[in-house]
């Protein structure tokens, strides 16, 4: 973990500043499949949902990115996670995915989960994309035309795997 970079356990403290880092993200349409009009209530409705362990990544006291882990199938399935991230977007290329994405791992290789799925990583987002292959996800599907970009128009999305 990068010095003076602590990632915890979000709680309801976080809301403001977690907001301040997915909001961004959502508006902009290009990464999540999420409604760009999504309300911020709704917004945090969904990153903090009870399905869900919520965590944010913070430098010097400042939340600079979340995730969030969770059981991405019920019953037979649900021994493999489900993991979105966000990083603020002041905080770009500082390396805060990528301790965020080994923080996701060890946790849930503590939590016994057998593997991670990602599944709709939009195929233009090409930083993500090399960092969770650098982090040893495989692509395992591809789903042709599966997201409306704002402005590339219909993209695949990429279904993403690593066993734990």
């Amino acid at each position: 973990m990068m010095p003076g970079m602590l990632i915890r356990k979000a709680e309801a403290a976080d809301a403001r500043s977690i907001l301040a880092v997915i909001m961004p993200a959502i508006r902009e349409g290009a990464t999540y499949a999420l409604d760009p009009s999504l309300s911020e209530d709704a917004a945090l409705a969904y990153w903090l949902g009870d399905d869900k362990e919520t965590f944010v990544a913070q430098e010097g006291g400042e939340v600079v990115g979340t995730y969030f882990i969770r059981p991405n199938q019920g019953g037979g399935g649900g021994h493999v996670c489900n993991c979105g991230y966000m990083t603020s977007p002041t905080a770009l290329g500082r390396g805060i995915a990528s301790r965020m994405c080994q923080h996701s791992l060890d946790h849930a290789r503590q939590r016994q989960y057998r593997a991670m799925q990602f599944n709709f990583v939009v195929s233009t987002n090409d930083r993500a994309i090399r960092l969770w292959l650098r982090m040893g996800f495989d692509v395992v599907g591809r789903l042709p035309g599966a997201f409306e970009h704002p402005t590339k128009g219909f993209v695949d999305a990429l279904v993403m795997f690593q066993t734990l």
